[in-house]
């Protein structure tokens, strides 16, 4: 991967550190007028997040600061700490949780979303069709 790193002249300064986070196989490309919309989501010590919801497109996000409290549809409740990145696929896919998990301090996350222009970045879901689906969600411990 050497090949992909910049590396300044001799006396220049250290040649930056670059980490792969996280990988998502078999991402497809971004349709031609869509847009990547980065957003920082900073969430308030004991903050629930927003209610059961989902988003216009797939996401890619990092947590900066904290520990979140996270839960996709289909998969087990999960805290993401400080320096980890998930992904979550967006669309059709409920986003059930992603909270404060902690009560004494903030956590905050930076999200990058594809998703076509002037879409909201989220859509609450309404409580006829969490119960309609409530079969899709994995069973919590």
């Amino acid at each position: 991967m050497s090949e992909l790193l910049h590396h300044p002249p001799a006396g220049v300064g250290p040649p930056a550190k670059v980490e792969i986070l996280a990988e998502s196989p078999g991402v497809a490309p971004v349709p031609e007028g869509l847009v990547a919309r980065s957003i920082l989501v900073t969430l308030p010590p004991g903050s629930p997040g927003a209610p059961p919801h989902r988003h216009p497109g797939p996401v890619y996000a990092y947590v900066v600061k904290g520990a979140v409290t996270f839960e996709l549809e289909g998969g087990p409740e999960r805290v993401i700490l400080a320096g980890e990145a998930f992904f979550e696929p967006g669309g059709d896919v409920i986003h059930y949780k992603g909270a404060n998990h902690l009560d004494d301090e903030e956590s905050a996350l930076i999200a990058t979303m594809i998703c076509e222009p002037g879409q909201p970045v989220l859509t609450v879901v309404s409580a006829d069709e969490l119960e309609a689906r409530k079969h899709r969600r994995a069973v919590q411990r």
